[in-house]
């Protein structure tokens, strides 16, 4: 599907408007796209729809986590065929397994940004006011994350290539007769940055559960210039989050770490995306399915992917990590530690409050991120903060010896990186963007596959997802821009 038509359908299928006479109302999945959005009400409306859409099994549902962390040599199969093994395999062609539901529902949320900014355009022109202030703050803050997420998957690193092709930056709604062409990756960083620091000083400093606030677009922020290697910017914004204490009043305790996985919105959640039963709950296809053992919740059907070696290996350097209470054994045997329960609450308690053990929030950035980032970002230049912001982290595996301004290196907070996000999608992103190699568990599954060495780094062209070819045929222009190797 064109990207233009990705728009439009977006567009007409938003479903927003304001309350009218009981026998006028119109059908919920149609709108009139010239106004849908008259009122507060209906901005928030369509942000609420927003946040839903981001929790498709296409994006942070299921599939994004996945990506990374199965990717990134933390998660392994057990076998092939049961499901989304080609993320671990790379199996990925422009006509089979191109995952292009990455593409098609990041754009529609995109596309949902830029209706809505451009509603908002209209209302501020004709009307001075600042009602609508949060919403245009949310929705830029919004569109930022989405890109960011598009260009990971599909163009080089910042910190490899950035005049090499991204994805295409659209702002503004499109006719069906565009043909928009790839940015380059440098472009797509610009224009996220544009939009990150024009959404902050709109943005409440409150916490807005499932929603988006100022510490939150901070937050992103931290991760963008991370992924750029501008560390200066990524320890400012990181420690500001950090710093606001009224917020987010500090790390969970070791006694409160795994039970913060049992409840919705909890004191480090940034940026937490509410799933609910019956509203977004993608049942036996949720992340929570994914990752946790085969058979348990009565189905056969679960248990796709377990922790790999290589992961288990790195958090049983502390048979006393906190970290461990959140693994349960695989079905390889009764011992080895290699189901994930984070979205499933802990191994004893299923969901995070909701009474299920599939409708499970998804927590996108939390407080613990933060001090990881500012660990980093200080590395070069102040060890002593660096250790000190680990070390925050790093004491949930309490026998380990404290990290010190001597001996810490980036392997190190990689290392803790690692072991606290888990399941959380980060695990690929940092290794490409650090220029490090990834190896895979293949010995589990017993499996040589054809489509990727064992060893790779980001010199492999699989480590960008071809352009679907969908969107190629529909827009001819692309295909001279697909990503080499395709």
């Amino acid at each position: 599907m064109k990207i233009s038509h990705i728009f439009l359908t977006a567009v007409l299928l938003t479903g927003f408007s304001s309350c009218k006479d009981f026998l006028d109302v119109k059908p919920s999945n149609a709108a009139d796209a010239a106004n849908a959005i008259q009122t507060p009400a209906d901005a928030q409306v369509l942000i609420a729809g927003l946040m839903r859409s981001m929790t498709s099994s296409d994006y942070y549902g299921r599939n994004f986590i996945l990506y990374g962390d199965a990717k990134g040599g933390d998660l392994t199969i057990v076998s092939q065929g049961r499901g989304q093994d080609v993320l671990y395999t790379f199996n990925h062609s422009a006509t089979s397994n191109n995952y292009g539901g990455f593409w098609s529902q990041i754009y529609s949320c995109i596309a949902q940004t830029n209706y809505l900014l451009e509603g908002i355009a209209k209302i501020q022109t004709n009307t001075a006011t600042n009602t609508y202030d949060t919403y245009k703050g949310q929705a830029l803050t919004a569109r930022a994350l989405l890109y960011f997420d598009l260009v990971r998957l599909y163009g080089k690193s910042y910190t490899d290539d950035k005049t090499a092709f991204g994805v295409p930056s659209v702002i503004t709604t499109l006719g069906t007769d565009a043909q928009s062409l790839r940015s380059t990756v440098e472009q797509n960083y610009t224009q996220i940055l544009i939009d990150l620091k024009a959404a902050a000083p709109l943005l409440p400093k409150t916490k807005q559960n499932g929603y988006i606030n100022y510490y939150a677009n901070l937050a992103i922020q931290a991760r963008v210039y991370l992924t750029m290697g501008d560390y200066p910017n990524a320890l400012k914004a990181a420690e500001e989050v950090i710093n606001a204490t009224s917020i987010y009043p500090g790390l969970y305790t070791n006694g409160e770490w795994v039970d913060s996985w049992k409840s919705a919105f909890g004191k480090e959640s940034v940026l937490e995306l509410g799933i609910y039963p019956l509203e977004g709950d993608l049942t036996t296809a949720s992340l929570g399915v994914y990752l946790r053992r085969k058979s348990d919740g009565g189905s056969a059907v679960l248990g796709f992917f377990m922790a790999s070696d290589y992961f288990i290996n790195r958090i049983k350097q502390d048979p006393a990590d906190v970290r461990l209470g959140i693994m349960s054994y695989d079905e390889i045997s009764n011992t080895r530690l290699g189901a994930i329960y984070k979205y499933s609450g802990s191994t004893a308690l299923f969901g995070d409050g909701k009474g299920s053990s599939t409708a499970v929030n998804i927590k996108v950035i939390r407080l613990s991120e933060m001090y990881l980032i500012a660990s980093e970002a200080a590395l070069p230049t102040d060890k002593i903060k660096a250790a000190n912001y680990l070390n925050a982290i790093r004491k949930r595996s309490p026998s380990l010896v404290p990290a010190t301004n001597l001996t810490i290196n980036m392997d190190m907070i990689l290392d803790e990186r690692s072991k606290e996000l888990v399941g959380e999608g980060q695990r690929f992103f940092d290794l490409i963007r650090l220029n490090k190699s990834i190896t895979f568990n293949d010995e589990i599954a017993g499996i040589t596959p054809a489509s990727r060495p064992k060893t790779i780094d980001r010199t492999f062209n699989k480590t960008r997802l071809p352009i679907p070819d969908a969107e190629l045929n529909a827009n001819p222009g692309l295909r001279p821009q697909q990503n080499a190797g395709y």
